[in-house]
């Protein structure tokens, strides 16, 4: 079944995902007029586009699969979406009343997730020029449009391709990405963590890095209870390595820091049981603390001071 539950009976479930994007310019420049680019839960593992019309695997553990069909397949599949992608861009031209004259952009982005539990989901939706143009809505099969221009299309285009697509296709290529990939997409990464200020008023920012897989939850006590107040939580970001990072941000006075028992709580696959940091033992990297400049309070400055902390 499609379901948006991430969360059962407090567990963190174990999350693969694929997920395409399909980039259709106007003709008449140096770019191809299409590309597709593939990706296994977050890495770049395929790519085509329309001058080399070619699938490229970028991923060691998807080179050495010997399924020589299902990559023909693939292959017939990029060009198919090619032809699709153009002719979609021309009526989307003609339904804004534009021309190929000028240079305009249609973005696709289609893909499916797939729990241990095998909780599915899923999602279709174009962008033109950097906006949002149409969706497609799971629950209702329809497509959704964020412009009234592009009505007409949604009112006359099948979503059952796409249907069929994140259901059936999507999750059958999940499941066989994720045998072909098991000792990489498979493997736990244990979070290297952090409890630090930039200066002793400044937001206390709960730092987690170094994971796998992405999902991971990072959330605040106050006095033994949940925390969602003053709480800012950021996206997580891939790292150059093939794991990912991720922060919360506490914004309190330093009076209730210090009348308070603040805690960092991080659940993640990989940990036998929850990390619980105290804010008591926070690093402060500069201010009324004089704490040593090592290369590791270096580097948390400068990750903070990229996030405008």
């Amino acid at each position: 079944t499609f379901s948006p539950a991430l969360l059962k009976i407090g567990v963190l479930l174990s999350t693969h995902s694929l997920q395409y994007f399909f980039t259709t310019v106007t003709p008449g420049i140096s770019l191809p007029e299409f590309t597709a680019v593939g990706q296994v839960d977050a890495e770049q593992a395929e790519y085509y586009d329309s001058n080399n019309r070619t699938l490229v695997l970028k991923v060691n553990w998807l080179k050495k699969s010997d399924d020589e069909e299902h990559w023909k397949m693939k292959l017939q599949s990029a060009a198919n979406q090619e032809e699709l992608n153009k002719s979609l861009l021309s009526e989307v031209l003609k339904l804004l009343n534009q021309t190929k004259q000028k240079f305009h952009t249609l973005q696709r982005m289609t893909g499916c997730e797939l729990d241990d539990d095998g909780s599915k989901r899923g999602y279709d939706q174009f962008g033109y020029d950097g906006e949002d143009l149409v969706r497609l809505d799971l629950n209702s099969e329809t497509w959704i449009a964020a412009v009234p221009q592009v009505l007409p299309f949604t009112q006359t285009s099948s979503t059952q391709p796409s249907i069929q697509f994140i259901q059936h296709a999507c999750i059958n290529w999940v499941q066989k990405y994720v045998k072909y990939g098991k000792s990489v997409l498979e493997r736990k990464d244990r979070p290297e963590v952090s409890l630090f200020q930039k200066n002793s008023s400044s937001p206390v920012v709960c730092h987690a890095t170094g994971f796998f897989p992405k999902a991971v939850m990072i959330t605040w006590q106050k006095n033994g209870e949940d925390l969602n107040e003053d709480v800012e939580l950021r996206e997580t970001l891939p790292n150059q390595d093939g794991t990912f990072q991720k922060r919360s941000i506490l914004t309190v006075s330093p009076e209730e820091l210090k009348n308070n028992n603040y805690t960092c709580v991080i659940q993640h696959s990989s940990l036998e049981k929850e990390l619980v940091l105290l804010v008591s033992d926070r690093k402060v990297l500069s201010g009324r603390r004089n704490l040593s400049k090592s290369k590791t309070l270096k580097s948390l400055t400068d990750v903070s001071d990229k996030k405008g902390l």
